[in-house]
């Protein structure tokens, strides 16, 4: 029996009932101008980061009011001190680049990382678990991590999805859609490509609304932004914040195509 796909035809009929098509952009028109700015993430992740410029990457980050910033474990404390106050989450990034160390690492970068004030976490799942087909033992994993910050931190599940077959791809966002993550972050870092509409599609069709969705990978533009936001993506990982922000900010409204 394909659990998934009769899950699919009772949502598709579903929606026929109430005359609800699924469309290839679920969010059209809805993320536009200024409301771009509180789904943004501004990145401050380049191994040559110095701690003036997380201080001067917070300033960025309060003074436009994203959504969250994203920072090595090193200077979580840094940026917390720095955005006491303000409504931008403190995030991280662990298990990086492919999740592949113990559990009980990730465990332990996991907590420290929320006793510095880390607010949102990104984490890499074991990719070569998944590549070795124990999906098993990477949702494991996850659910423990999950247990650790309940009620602490916020999840990204992190997908490099240029790493997967198309039916790894399926298989991985399946389980993150019933996984109790808050966030699967697309990751572009080994896909050569960048952020991309498609990408986006693909798992906002399998996850639907009950996760959000995290891209990054080259966002330069607001009409780049837009589109991603427009296709399904629920947040931006970026450099160009202050850029981006500032047009949003200079617009009430602009035009696009998917």
């Amino acid at each position: 029996m394909d659990i998934e796909a009769i899950r699919k035809e009772v949502e598709k009929q579903v929606m026929q009932y109430f005359h609800a098509d699924t469309v290839a952009a679920p969010y059209q028109g809805r993320v536009v101008g200024a409301d771009v700015v509180a789904h943004l993430e501004h990145s401050l992740l380049s191994p040559d980061t110095t701690e003036a410029a997380i201080r001067e990457g917070c300033g960025i980050a309060r003074k436009y009011g994203v959504a969250a910033i994203c920072v090595a474990p090193y200077y979580v404390s840094v940026a917390r001190e720095e955005l006491l106050g303000s409504t931008v989450a403190v995030g991280t990034a662990i298990g990086f680049p492919h999740g592949c160390m113990s559990q009980s690492a990730k465990m332990a970068e996991l907590r420290e990382c929320m006793a510095s004030g880390a607010q949102e976490i990104d984490v890499a799942i074991n990719v070569l678990a998944v590549k070795s087909g124990r999906l098993d033992l990477a949702m494991r994993e996850l659910e423990e991590l999950l247990r650790a910050s309940l009620g602490k931190a916020k999840l990204k599940a992190v997908f490099e999805h240029s790493l997967y077959s198309s039916e790894e791809k399926r298989a991985v966002l399946t389980m993150l859609r019933t996984s109790g993550v808050d966030f699967v972050k697309i990751q572009n870092m080994l896909s050569g490509h960048g952020a991309r509409v498609e990408d986006v599609r693909l798992a906002h069709e399998i996850l639907g609304r009950h996760v959000g969705i995290k891209i990054d990978g080259g966002i330069k533009t607001l009409a780049q932004a837009q589109q991603l936001l427009a296709a399904g993506a629920t947040r931006l990982g970026l450099t160009a914040t202050a850029k981006i922000a500032a047009e949003a900010n200079g617009r009430s409204q602009s035009t696009f195509t998917l």
